[in-house]
C-alpha cells in the first residue's frame, strides 16, 4: 500500500515534521494568543 500512496506518504511525514520544529520553537503559544486575541476583538471584548 505504501508503494502505491509514496507522495502521500512524503506529505504526511512532511507534516508531521513541520508540526514539531513549529512547537519546539514555540510558536503554537504565538499562533494561540493570536487567535484568542481575534476572538475576543470579534466579541466585543478585547
Amino acid at each position: 500500500m505504501i508503494r502505491n500512496n509514496k507522495a502521500a506518504f512524503f506529505l504526511i511525514l512532511l507534516a508531521v515534521v513541520f508540526i514539531a520544529v513549529g512547537v519546539v520553537r514555540g510558536e503554537m503559544a504565538d499562533v494561540f494568543l493570536k487567535s484568542t486575541n481575534i476572538c475576543l476583538e470579534c466579541i466585543g471584548i478585547g
